[in-house]
C-alpha cells in the first residue's frame, strides 16, 4: 500500500492511497479459499468447490467486499502511523480501478484539534443559594393542606354557591336519547371546578338538595368525542346532597395522614424538598455560567463536518418551531439568511464546547459506569408507567440509544470534575432572583 499526502488545510487532510494489484488478488484468493471450506454447489462435495468455480460464481461479490475492506484497512492504518485522530468518518473517491489493476483514490479527513484546556483553578464563578424562610415552607403546607379536599353536610336549607360540592344522578340526552358515557351516579361534582361542560355547573348554582334541575348545555367545538362536539345536549340531575368544603388545617393529624411522624417532620420534609429545587436550578445556571467561561477562554479551530451536522439538527429544530407558528423571539419574524447567521456560530460552539469536554474527560480517564448507566435507563424507563420493562429492553439492546443516555452523564461528569478545581464563591439571593436569573438562561439564544 503507497500512502501519499496531497493536502494540508487547518484540520484537513487528504491522502493519494493505491494498493497494488497483487495484494488485492492474494485478499480475494484468501477470502475464496475460506469460503470453499463451507461451500456446497451441485455436483461438487461440500468444500471440495475448484477455485475456477468459485471465482467465477463468486468472485465479482468477493472482490467488492475485499476492495471495500482494504479502502477501510488503509484508513485506520494511515491515521494510526501518523498519529491523526479522525474527526467523522473519512471520505472516500475511487480515482482508478479496473479488476485485476491497482486499485487508487482519493481519502479527504478532518481531524480533530489539539486541545490545551486553560488552568481551571483560575476560573472564578458564582454559585447562587437561597435561603429557605419559614415563611416559604408555611405557604408550601397551606398549598397542599388546600389540595386535600374535605367537605361536610349542609345541615340547613339553603341554595348551593360555587365551591360547594353536590351529591348528584344524572342522565345526558342528545335528540332526547340517551348517549354514552353521559350518565353518572352519586357523583361528587364542586361548583365552579370546570370539571364538566362548560355552563354545566352554573345551572346547579341557586339549587338545593332534593330538586331536580334540568341542565341544558352545547359541547364544545374541539371536544375531545368529536361524535358529540358542537352537539345541545340535556341533563336530567338530581341533587342529592349539599356539602361545603372545610379548611383542613396543616398540623400533627394532617402530617401523619401524609405518613410523616408529624408536623415538624412534614416541615422538614417540605424544607428538604423546596432546597433540593433550589439547588437543581442553581447548578444549571452554575454550569451555564461555566460554559461560558469556558467558551470564552478557549478559541481552537473545529471540524467543518462536525458543525455542519451540529447546524442540521438546530436547522431541523428552527424549521419544525416555524410550522407550529412560533412566537419565540429568536426565530419570529428572521429571515433564513439571517437565522443561518445567527445559529451558525452557535453550532460552532457547541461543538467546541463538547470537543473541550470530551479532551478533558479523556485525559483525565472520567469514564462512565455500567451502574451509573442503569440509573439512566431505570430513570427513563419510569417516564413511560406501565411500559417500564420494554423501555430498559429497548435501551440495553440499542447502542445508539445507550450513547444517547451517556451522552448528558459524562458531560455533567466531566463539569463536576472542573467544578472541583474552580474558584467558587456563593451568593445568596432571593427566590424571585433565582428564578428569574434561570428564566434569562432559558430565553438565551442557543441556550
Amino acid at each position: 500500500m503507497q500512502v501519499i499526502e496531497t493536502q494540508t488545510a487547518g484540520l484537513k487532510r487528504e491522502f493519494k492511497v493505491t494498493i497494488a494489484a497483487q495484494d488485492l488478488a492474494a485478499k480475494v484468493d484468501a477470502k475464496l479459499k475460506e469460503l470453499s471450506r463451507t461451500m456446497s454447489l451441485p455436483g461438487f462435495r461440500p468444500g471440495k468447490v475448484p477455485m475456477p468455480v468459485l471465482k467465477k460464481r463468486f468472485g465479482q461479490a468477493v472482490t467488492g467486499e475485499v476492495v471495500e475492506q482494504a479502502m477501510n484497512e488503509a484508513a485506520t492504518q494511515t491515521m494510526t502511523e501518523r498519529g491523526l485522530r479522525p474527526a467523522l468518518q473519512p471520505q472516500v473517491e475511487v480515482t482508478s480501478y479496473k479488476e485485476g489493476g491497482d486499485l487508487e483514490y482519493k481519502m479527504a479527513v478532518e481531524l480533530l484539534p489539539e486541545i490545551k484546556p486553560i488552568n481551571f483553578g483560575d476560573m472564578e464563578l458564582e454559585r447562587l443559594k437561597v435561603a429557605i424562610s419559614d415563611e416559604e415552607v408555611d405557604k408550601a403546607l397551606a398549598r397542599m393542606s388546600s389540595n386535600q379536599l374535605k367537605t361536610e353536610p349542609v345541615t340547613e336549607t339553603r341554595p348551593a354557591v360555587k365551591g360547594d360540592v353536590v351529591l348528584i344522578d344524572f342522565v345526558g340526552k342528545i335528540d332526547d336519547k340517551p348517549f354514552q358515557g353521559g350518565s353518572g351516579n352519586d357523583f361528587r361534582l364542586e361548583l365552579g371546578s370546570g370539571q364538566f361542560i362548560p355552563g354545566f355547573e352554573d345551572q346547579l348554582v341557586g339549587h338545593s338538595a332534593g330538586e331536580d334541575v334540568q341542565v341544558k348545555v352545547t359541547f364544545p367545538a374541539d371536544y375531545q368525542a368529536s361524535q358529540y362536539a358542537g352537539k345541545d345536549a340535556t341533563f336530567d340531575v338530581k341533587v342529592k346532597e349539599l356539602q361545603r368544603k372545610i379548611e383542613v388545617s396543616p398540623d400533627d393529624e394532617f402530617a401523619k395522614g401524609m405518613g410523616f411522624d408529624g408536623l415538624d417532620d412534614l416541615k422538614k420534609a417540605v424544607r428538604d424538598q423546596i432546597g433540593r429545587e433550589y439547588q437543581r436550578v442553581a447548578r444549571l445556571k452554575l454550569k451555564r455560567q461555566l460554559l461560558d467561561k469556558l467558551s470564552e477562554m478557549h478559541d481552537f479551530a473545529v471540524p467543518e463536518g462536525m458543525v455542519d451536522l451540529e447546524f442540521q439538527q438546530i436547522w431541523a429544530s428552527i424549521e419544525a418551531e416555524k410550522k407550529r407558528g412560533t412566537d419565540d423571539a429568536s426565530i419570529a419574524g428572521k429571515s433564513d439568511d439571517d437565522l443561518r447567521k445567527e445559529f451558525r456560530p452557535i453550532a460552532e460552539r457547541r461543538v467546541r464546547l463538547g470537543l473541550l469536554l470530551s479532551e478533558v474527560g479523556r485525559t483525565n480517564n472520567l469514564t462512565i459506569s455500567q451502574e451509573e448507566l442503569n440509573r439512566a435507563m431505570i430513570e427513563e424507563a419510569r417516564r413511560y408507567p406501565g411500559q417500564e420493562r420494554k423501555v430498559v429492553e429497548f435501551y440495553k439492546n440499542n447502542d445508539q440509544a445507550q450513547a444517547q443516555l451517556r451522552a448528558p452523564i459524562f458531560e455533567d461528569k466531566v463539569v463536576d470534575f472542573i467544578l472541583e478545581m474552580a474558584k467558587i464563591t456563593e451568593k445568596t439571593v432571593t427566590a424571585e432572583e433565582l428564578n428569574k436569573a434561570a428564566e434569562a438562561e432559558e430565553s438565551a439564544p442557543g441556550r
